[in-house]
């Protein structure tokens, strides 16, 4: 019980910007005693506990008891549709078939660091590509990288009038983390919601289950939802376009303080994102004024597109040719491909054995046969 109330306790003062002493005096407790509480050295008496709960306002239960299934949750929430249960309802079918190769095959995914304390989401992005070795370049492929770190990716059809961006669910017997993107979004924004995603992963996984709202994937509405929500549009913007790569490309390789429409597209087709996102950051950044904003943004991007580049990136693409149903990470496949091999080796001891005759027998029987054969021959 200490060990869960510690945690949680340390996580929610840490994400709240509070120091043990502002906590203490905030709830009437000594200092000393809320880092005894944090170490997990003393056990929290009920009238700590009804203080904390309620600084925090948080039940009491978020304190002391393992988090109910995040499916159940899920389908218990009133807000969501039928459709969109039943969406659930297949995700939750895949990611328990996912748990039982990673049990056939043993191959379990590390889990990424858990990030907490005082750190800026652009601080926590740097962090991020720090451990994960990629610099300051361009992330490719959010979904492989996820996948990748312990963040085991999905991509289904959520019904549009639910208005969900992407789902996270974290097992936490299980030490297994999943995020379900919504496939039916253009393919610039399934990459803004996987790297939103990715952020909950890193830090808000004990809060699961988190569904976001296709809103907190847009800068300028984010700013309506919560600080959690604030903070992980933040991280997947520095994530997905680290400001100084966009410095050097600028200042190094296009030579300019104020950008050119064509510019703009050609810095987007190298981070791999929608021009839309491209124009937030360069914006945030102060790389493009607000008239040259607004301008640029009323622009048909995928014509200009093409008319400069000859082509499209598919992150830019708002319509298309309806996709599958549902996008399985690549390592499903594969551990599904091992899982079988497996299975297939196991049916054929267990064959050998009812036959009487162990392996090692039968090879010195096969050897015994051919040998006798080529007797014979002679």
């Amino acid at each position: 019980m200490n060990e869960l109330f510690a945690a949680r306790l340390k996580k929610l003062r840490e994400e709240s910007g509070l120091t043990q002493e502002e906590l203490g005096q905030a709830v009437g407790l000594s200092s000393e005693y809320i880092s005894l509480l944090e170490a997990g050295k003393r056990t929290p008496s009920i009238i700590a506990l009804n203080r904390i709960s309620r600084f925090f306002q948080k039940n009491i239960s978020y304190f002391l008891e393992t988090r109910e299934n995040p499916f159940a949750l899920l389908q218990a929430d009133q807000r969501l549709s039928p459709a969109a249960k039943k969406v659930i309802a297949s995700f939750q079918k895949i990611c328990e078939e996912y748990l039982e190769l990673e049990r056939i095959t043993g191959r379990r995914c590390q889990q990424a660091p858990l990030y907490s304390g005082r750190v800026s989401p652009q601080g926590m992005a740097e962090e991020e590509r720090r451990r994960l070795g990629l610099g300051n370049e361009p992330v490719r492929d959010i979904f492989r990288l996820g996948e990748t770190n312990g963040c085991h990716f999905f991509r289904m059809n959520l019904p549009e009038d639910d208005r969900i961006s992407g789902i996270f669910v974290y097992l936490e017997e299980k030490e297994a983390a999943f995020a379900l993107v919504n496939s039916g979004l253009p393919p610039g924004r399934q990459v803004v919601a996987a790297a939103h995603l990715y952020c909950h992963y890193l830090r808000d996984r004990q809060e699961s289950p988190i569904v976001d709202n296709l809103d907190v994937i847009i800068d300028e509405y984010v700013t309506l939802y919560s600080p959690r929500e604030q903070f992980a549009q933040s991280f997947a913007t520095s994530f997905l376009i680290p400001p100084s790569k966009v410095k050097e490309m600028v200042e190094r390789e296009l030579k300019s303080r104020r950008l050119s429409y064509p510019e703009v597209l050609f810095l987007k087709r190298y981070f791999g994102v929608s021009t839309p996102a491209m124009l937030r950051a360069l914006r945030q950044l102060n790389y493009l004024s607000r008239s040259q904003f607004e301008n640029y943004f009323k622009r048909d991007h995928e014509k200009e597109e093409r008319a400069i580049f000859g082509e499209v990136s598919v992150e830019e693409k708002e319509t298309g040719e309806p996709g599958p149903e549902m996008v399985l990470p690549e390592r499903f496949f594969l551990l599904k491909k091992e899982a079988e091999l497996i299975k297939e080796e196991e049916l054929a001891l267990e064959k050998i054995k009812s036959e009487g005759v162990s392996p090692a027998g039968k090879e010195e029987s096969e050897e015994a046969t051919g040998e006798a054969e080529e007797t014979e021959e002679t």
